[in-house]
């Protein structure tokens, strides 16, 4: 008896793969091109894939002989904000996926926890979870708009590309205003 009571799957879902035209014997292999909207949440709190966003789906799907696994890469738009200056990032991301799908009472079903390996219900595979797991850990937990971002003025909150070289907030203290006139004859 398996260790798990999975909520039913959806076949018309778009993350959810069909596998009832794939032969269950090892070897056997069927591809899967196709174009999704991400769900929702599909990120980090600073960038991620909007919801609804087409993620390109480019799929092999081989029986072996425990299940059916699952490799290929998936593409998307992600779009977030720069840790440094709050301006707005539009990249892409492309991520691979390889997850193994146990067939229900295999003797891997039955000798995995739960979280190690995928399980198939029936003849479906969810393919969210292992998306949701490669993308959500490709992402930069700290993105930047460009690598040298210099960011925000700490004190007025402008953008540093956008100041003179010579922005300061620095203020003098009256009672040593006569020592930095000293340096400035200096120079």
């Amino acid at each position: 008896m398996p260790k798990h009571l999975p909520s039913q799957l959806d076949p018309r879902s778009p993350l959810v793969l069909d596998t009832r035209e794939l032969p269950r014997r090892p070897g056997a292999l069927r591809t899967v091109t196709r174009v999704v909207p991400a769900p929702a949440d599909l990120g980090l709190e600073m960038i991620g894939v909007p919801e609804g966003a087409d993620l390109s789906l480019d799929l092999s799907l081989q029986s072996v002989s425990e299940g059916v696994y699952v490799s290929g890469t998936v593409s998307g738009a992600v779009q977030g904000e720069c840790g440094r200056c709050l301006r707005q990032i539009d990249d892409s991301v492309v991520v691979r996926i390889q997850e193994l799908y146990a067939y229900a009472n295999s003797t891997t079903d039955e000798t995995t926890e739960e979280d190690e390996v995928g399980r198939m219900q029936g003849d479906l595979i969810d393919l969210e979870p292992a998306l949701r797991d490669a993308v959500v850990l490709a992402l930069p937990t700290n993105p930047l708009c460009r690598e040298d971002c210099p960011g925000l003025c700490t004190d007025c909150g402008v953008h540093w590309d956008e100041l003179p070289a010579d922005h300061s907030h620095q203020q003098v203290d009256p009672r040593w205003a006569g020592l930095s006139q000293l340096t400035r004859k200096e120079e």
